[in-house]
């Protein structure tokens, strides 16, 4: 069973949020924003990430491209 804070147990998530943190999060001056703004930027970060930041790990497809070549639902 994972502990709490145990981030080798997700580190597919780990990796995910930390590189929202970098291009997302951490370039904003959040206090400019409404709360819904905020959910609003989140949202659209993670849409692009989805479907079109490419991964040399996924040969140069998005997620959603990779899955979609797998034959995967996206």
């Amino acid at each position: 069973m994972s502990a709490k804070g145990c981030s080798p147990d997700n580190a597919a998530a780990e990796g995910f949020f930390g590189r929202m943190k970098t291009e997302a999060v951490y370039p904003e001056k959040w206090e400019e924003h409404t709360r819904n703004e905020v959910l609003a930027l989140v949202d659209e970060y993670i849409r692009w990430h989805d479907h079109e930041r490419i991964k040399q790990s996924l040969g140069w497809m998005s997620p959603v491209q990779y899955r979609q070549s797998q034959g995967m639902a996206a």
